[in-house]
């Protein structure tokens, strides 16, 4: 059936509003008129009136000046621009989302703050050490999962690791079969937190680094073991979600870095003011390279109180790093440094 050409011409008016006008650049009934003829439309005054009272019924805030330099212009929009700058600004920052991907998105956000503001929404945001993913289909896979959590199915995937062509690759007996349960913005990066039936256990996946999801018909399973999972807490007290056996540790730092403290903890950490400026954080962190690399960055203000095994193999962890960096003589090979045992290898970044 062929579509009515006064309802296309409404179409296109929309379309032309939406595009070029705003409050500082109107357009009168000659311009409309002059803009539809790319269209290969032409409309005279009273039907510009009549179709702009049709939109403005459906919903558009069509808006007119008055005067000798009379026009129509879109007056409010679903985005205002500090909306859309801000939008543009998130997606340029993400790490997980791709330079390409990136271009892209930014141009449909363009799209919807019209032409004559179109150019401020090209903005650059400078943020130090930012690495953007380069993995194309991680917008698939996170589709993929959610998709899986709505209709309670299990998923099926590859783990990935990148090689010295710096390419993902899969590792090694790395296909998985999971119950997707929840997707974890943390550090950065987007994981996903599942039930994994071989272990009986809850794990969790960086999602950039898997490949091939697929979703399965079989059912979910683990609900018991994941509504046990306070997601909020457990996240402030992970470190990057990296593996490592779970204990309560006992830290002491110098009051000026309570900030410190309270955003890696969050605010409900429980916090005990020692007296002399000093005070003491009890936590349930992952024990890990991880954990001990943000000690190290606080450095001689940052002091284990407890456990004991907790303050002994950070003391020989530091002690590995320092004997690594001693000159090496020539001939000799270097010594390997021991891999951390894992109580969840799948939680690695």
């Amino acid at each position: 059936m062929a579509v009515s050409q006064v309802k296309l011409r409404t179409l296109y008016i929309m379309k032309i509003l939406l595009e070029k006008t705003d409050e500082k650049h109107t357009m009168s009934s000659a311009d409309i008129d002059k803009a539809l003829h790319v269209y290969g439309m032409s409309i005279d005054r009273k039907t510009v009136y009549n179709d702009v009272e049709t939109l403005k019924a459906f919903g558009l805030d069509i808006l007119q000046t008055k005067g000798t330099n009379s026009g129509y212009y879109i007056g409010s929009r679903d985005f205002e621009l500090p909306e859309l700058k801000l939008l543009v600004d998130a997606v340029q920052s993400s790490r997980f989302i791709t330079t390409k991907k990136s271009r892209c998105l930014i141009k449909k956000l363009e799209r919807l703050a019209g032409k004559h503001d179109a150019g401020k929404l090209q903005r650059q945001v400078y943020v130090a050490g930012r690495i953007k993913t380069e993995n194309e289909s991680i917008y698939y896979s996170i589709d993929t999962i959610h998709r899986a959590i709505q209709e309670n199915r299990q998923i099926t995937f590859q783990y990935l690791d990148w090689n010295l062509k710096k390419e993902l690759v899969p590792r090694v007996n790395s296909e998985k079969r999971v119950s997707p349960w929840a997707m974890i913005w943390q550090d950065e990066n987007y994981y996903l937190a599942a039930y994994d039936d071989v272990d009986g256990v809850m794990k969790h996946y960086r999602v950039d680094k898997m490949g091939g999801v697929e979703v399965r018909r079989e059912a979910r399973t683990g609900m018991e073991q994941f509504q046990k999972v306070d997601l909020a807490a457990y996240t402030n007290q992970i470190f990057g979600m990296y593996g490592g056996r779970e204990e309560i540790v006992t830290i002491q730092f110098p009051d000026r870095l309570i900030g410190v403290v309270l955003d890696r903890f969050g605010r409900d950490a429980d916090i005990r003011q020692m007296g002399e400026g000093l005070f003491r954080i009890r936590a349930k962190v992952m024990v890990s390279g991880q954990f001990y690399g943000w000690l190290t960055g606080i450095g001689r203000d940052a002091v284990i109180i407890s456990p004991a095994s907790v303050r002994e193999q950070y003391r020989q962890w530091l002690a590995e790093i320092l004997a690594s960096q001693e000159p090496q003589e020539t001939g000799k090979q270097e010594p390997k440094a021991e891999k951390e045992e894992s109580n969840s290898p799948d939680f690695s970044g």
